[in-house]
C-alpha cells in the first residue's frame, strides 16, 4: 500500500484535501487498499484550516510516506524553519513530493524548486517566479511533473494532480474509474490551460449565454452572426450589439477563442493530426488554426503538443 501524506500548514485551505478523495476512491474502485492517507504537520496535533476548524494530524518527522503533498494557503505566507527542514528531509525520503496551489511557495522556501518546472494558481504565478527566480514557473498549467516533483494550479487542480498520480501508479483505467466516481466529467491533463474562454467572457444574459453554449456544441459548423443570433432569438444587429456589450468583444473573436480552447485540449490529450484537429474544431485549415494559436498563446500548436507530452512523460 502506498502512503500519501498531506502536510498541513496552519491556516491551510481545506480544498487542498479534495485530492484525498481521489486516493480514497482509488481504493473503492480497485476493491483493495492501494493507498493509505495521513494528515501531517510540523509537530502533530490539531491544525486549524482557513475556516478556523482544526484537524488532527500526526508529526511529520515521525512518518515515512511514499508521496508527500503540501497543502496551500489562501495566500502565500512564510512558514516556520522547522517545517521547511522537515520538507527538505521529506523530499529525500519520499518517492515524490508535491504541492497544491500556493503550497508551491513552501516548497520554494525549502529550496526544492531550484531548476525545476513548476506551476501554481495563476494569480500567484508571477509572485512565485519573482520570489524563486531559479525555478521555471509555467503559469498556465493545471499541473506539472518534473522528476519526482509535482506541482498543481488552484485548489481544484489538486484533484487532477491526484488523478495523474493514480494513472502513473496503477494505469489509466483506474484513473478514469476514479474520475467517474468523483463525477469529474473530464479529467484535465497536466498541460491543459487554467483558463476557460466561457468564464472569461462571463456573459450576463441567458440569451448570450445560450448563444455561446450553442457555439461550443457546434464548433464544426460555420458559426456566423446570423446563426448565433438565431440561437439567441435576436436579430443579427441586436445580437452583435448585446454580445459586445456583455463580453467586450465581437462574436467572431469569441468563436475563435472557443475553437482555440477546444483545439488545445485535443492537441494535448489526443493523437489526432493537426488536419483532424482543425477540422473537428471548425478551423478551415491547419494554417488558420496555427495563426489563431499564435495570437492566443504566442506559440504554434506543435509546440503546445510537445510541451504536453513532456509534462506527461
Amino acid at each position: 500500500m502506498l502512503t500519501i501524506g498531506f502536510t498541513l500548514p496552519p491556516g491551510f485551505q481545506i480544498m487542498a484535501l479534495a485530492a484525498a478523495s481521489a486516493f480514497e476512491f482509488a481504493n473503492v474502485v480497485a476493491g483493495e487498499p492501494l493507498y493509505g492517507i495521513r494528515l501531517l504537520s510540523e509537530a502533530g496535533g490539531a491544525v486549524p484550516n482557513s475556516f478556523g476548524v482544526p484537524l488532527e494530524t500526526k508529526a511529520l518527522p515521525r512518518q515515512r510516506v511514499d508521496t508527500l503533498i503540501v497543502a496551500g494557503l489562501l495566500r502565500p505566507a512564510a512558514t516556520s524553519p522547522g517545517l521547511l527542514k522537515q520538507l527538505r528531509k521529506g523530499a529525500e525520503t519520499s518517492r515524490r513530493i508535491a504541492s497544491v496551489c500556493t503550497g508551491a511557495f513552501l516548497l520554494g522556501e525549502a529550496g526544492l524548486l531550484d531548476g525545476r518546472r513548476v506551476t501554481t494558481h495563476w494569480f500567484y504565478a508571477r509572485e512565485l517566479q519573482k520570489r524563486f527566480p531559479k525555478s521555471h514557473v509555467e503559469e498556465d498549467r493545471i499541473f506539472i511533473i518534473d522528476g519526482n516533483l509535482w506541482t498543481s494550479a488552484g485548489m481544484s487542480a489538486g484533484v487532477d494532480l491526484a488523478l495523474g498520480m493514480i494513472e502513473k501508479d496503477f494505469g489509466a483505467d483506474l484513473s478514469r474509474g476514479v474520475a467517474r466516481q468523483l463525477v469529474v466529467h473530464h479529467r484535465r491533463a497536466g498541460g491543459q490551460s487554467q483558463h476557460s474562454a466561457l468564464l472569461e467572457m462571463d456573459p450576463k444574459s441567458d440569451r448570450i449565454q445560450g448563444a455561446l453554449a450553442y457555439a461550443r456544441k457546434n464548433l464544426r459548423t460555420p458559426l456566423t452572426v446570423e446563426a448565433l443570433a438565431e440561437a439567441a432569438h435576436l436579430s443579427p444587429r441586436q445580437f452583435s450589439r448585446a454580445f459586445r456589450s456583455e463580453t467586450g468583444q465581437s462574436p467572431a473573436k469569441a468563436v475563435e477563442q472557443l475553437r482555440v480552447e477546444a483545439a488545445r485540449v485535443m492537441i494535448e490529450q489526443s493523437r489526432n493530426t493537426m488536419d483532424e484537429v482543425a477540422a473537428e474544431t471548425g478551423f478551415a485549415d491547419p494554417e488558420r488554426m496555427r495563426r489563431a494559436f499564435l495570437r492566443a498563446f504566442g506559440q504554434p500548436p506543435q509546440a503546445i503538443r510537445r510541451t504536453a507530452r513532456r509534462a506527461s512523460a
